[in-house]
């Protein structure tokens, strides 16, 4: 069994944990093993996200069971505020030594970074975040990969790359073909209308 622990504190970027959460739910009832994934948050209460989506926390940091997997989200919360909160980054250090993979999304590295768990280590954020991060010190930001693999710490780019990072990991703990089943079950298939590296002002409609 895969215990999945999903951090969320107000201003979380709501894709960054949801898009994951659906592949590790995908992937639990896939193989029907009793896999589980929760959110855990500082306190009890409804935690508002960078959106405005509110949710509902399973466990507390001081009350939840042991985890597998720890995945951090970004957000402006991830940037702003909680890498000054000694109770978030303490937890997010203790819980690192003892989970087998430790992951983040988009700007969640921040947080990683905050917690030392970084230190030392290849990551990845979101592009607008990049300089940012590596003015703080202590990491190497790889600007040109969707996810970054680094020993068991595993961190990716902005928002929908965490979809990619999160099926990577899933392929990595229970197999490639596992891995492909759950992808083809969520119908994850990108094909984008517009494409990041199109220049502006072309999107008028054909005559």
């Amino acid at each position: 069994m895969t215990t999945y622990g999903l951090l969320v504190f107000d201003e979380a970027e709501e894709l960054d944990f949801a898009g994951p959460w659906e592949v590790f739910t995908a992937s639990a009832m896939v193989r029907d093993q009793g896999d589980r994934a929760m959110l855990l948050a500082e306190r009890s209460g409804p935690v508002r996200c960078a959106k405005g989506l509110r949710v509902l926390p399973d466990h507390t940091l001081d009350d939840h069971p042991g985890l597998d997997v720890l995945l951090v989200p970004g957000g402006r919360g991830a940037r702003e505020t909680e890498p000054s909160n000694p109770v978030v980054t303490g937890w997010i250090a203790e819980t690192a030594e003892r989970a087998r993979w430790v992951t983040s999304v988009c700007t969640g590295a921040f947080l990683l970074h905050a917690a030392g768990v970084a230190k030392g280590r290849r990551v990845a954020t979101h592009w607008s975040a990049e300089d940012r991060l590596e003015s703080l010190g202590g990491v190497t930001v790889v600007r040109d990969a969707r996810y970054v693999v680094d020993g068991n710490l595993v961190t990716s780019q902005g928002v929908s790359a965490g979809i990619d990072m999160a099926l990577w990991l899933i392929g990595r703990i229970h197999g490639r073909d596992h891995a492909r089943t759950v992808r083809r079950y969520i119908q994850y298939d990108p094909a984008p209308p517009y494409l990041a590296d199109e220049p502006t002002g072309r999107d008028e409609e054909p005559s």
